[in-house]
């Protein structure tokens, strides 16, 4: 993947010029290497401006996303229908949704000489993000973060998007993908790996149960984020309330319940997803009832029954997806997930699967939770 490291050759006054091209107020005064994605180059642009003084610059990793005119495309179209729902209904909270800024020529991109994908987004002044939730009030306000954004975008019909990166978060194709390396790989047994493939041979009969419920009706294909990971909720650095949800390339047509369970898995695992420590992973029910309080308060009015009837078999099955994922890379010998060293994935995969066994041990008080907050 493409890393702020693998940019370090481009110079600042090549980052200027593309910078320039798009439309804002003022001149650019810096440009510095942004966040800690390791997806695409992302660079914060300083401006000279009474107006706004910020914007985002970045070259999308075409390896990863192959449709970058459609993610553009997408982004303008749900930024938009959010932005109208906005003025229609204003909130009694500040709450602010990333704008795509345009060309001078009014293209939402740029090519450069070498081909490279860059685009601009507009820049959330005063927020800031975190990689763990330190208490039930911020756990509220994640769950209404992802909430909020499920609300605004909710009666956008999902075919008014591409679908831009087909068959994520769709287990039984990444379960199929995992077979099919187990069949041509010759795998080193150690203690670590055998556990995990006997925890995955337990769990296989599962994985299709949110797709199956999607193809039988029983859950409306929707619009959802992707990856509403607690870092991608951005606060207000006075207030402490959330304040947008960022991150979106992974808009696209699929199941809100991916979403639930995605914001659930890296919210309710305070060691986090990284720990080496993997044995003492749980699942925090008290942060789960929090994130879920906060959820419901904006999105009880077009969730149905089914809705509810499958958000814990979302919860559980989006951690085992996870190290399904993780545990499939590291057998392909890390091919797609950024490592550190060799057995990083396996870690990272008994990590995940620390956390579905934490979830399914309390399978009973986890559906209370759901009962209670409806």
């Amino acid at each position: 993947m493409n890393t702020i490291e693998n940019i370090k050759t481009q110079s600042t006054n090549n980052l200027t010029a593309i910078a320039e091209q798009f439309t804002f107020q003022g001149k650019v005064k810096s440009i510095q290497a942004f966040g800690s994605g390791n997806i695409n180059d992302t660079f914060l642009v300083t401006l000279d401006s009474s107006q706004e003084q910020h914007f985002i610059l970045q070259r999308i990793n075409t390896q990863v996303f192959r449709q970058p005119h459609s993610i553009m495309q997408n982004m303008c179209t749900f930024t938009g229908h959010a932005r109208k729902r906005l003025q229609q209904n204003p909130l009694n909270r500040r709450w602010e949704i990333p704008r795509v800024l345009f060309t001078k020529d009014a293209q939402d991109h740029w090519i450069d000489a070498d081909g490279a994908f860059w685009r601009a987004i507009s820049f959330i002044e005063g927020s800031q993000s975190f990689d763990t939730i330190r208490d039930r009030s911020q756990a509220g306000e994640v769950g209404y973060a992802l909430g909020m954004f499920h609300n605004l975008i909710g009666d956008l019909p999902p075919e008014k998007l591409a679908d831009t990166l087909e068959g994520f978060h769709i287990t039984p194709r990444y379960l199929q993908n995992y077979n099919e390396v187990l069949a041509k790989t010759s795998v080193q047994k150690t203690p670590e790996v055998n556990y995990c493939l006997q925890f995955v041979s337990d769990r296989q009969i599962f994985a299709s149960i949110l797709e199956d419920a999607k193809a039988t009706g029983k859950l409306p294909l929707r619009l959802m984020h992707g990856d509403p990971k607690i870092n991608n909720v951005l606060f207000d650095a006075i207030t402490h309330q959330a304040v947008s949800v960022i991150d979106l390339d992974t808009v696209k047509p699929g199941l809100v319940h991916y979403d639930i369970g995605d914001c659930l898995r890296s919210g309710c695992n305070p060691v986090g997803e990284e720990t080496e420590d993997w044995e003492s992973v749980g699942f925090d029910t008290d942060i789960c009832q929090g994130i879920l309080q906060g959820y419901l308060s904006v999105a009880k009015a077009f969730l149905t029954e089914n809705d509810y009837a499958y958000m814990y078999d979302a919860i559980r099955l989006i951690a085992f997806e996870l190290g399904l994922r993780f545990f499939a890379d590291h057998l392909a010998g890390n091919v797609y997930f950024k490592v550190k060293h060799p057995e990083h994935n396996l870690y990272r995969a008994l990590v995940q699967f620390a956390l579905t066994k934490s979830i399914e041990s309390q399978e009973s008080a986890i559906r209370a939770i759901i009962q209670d907050v409806k």
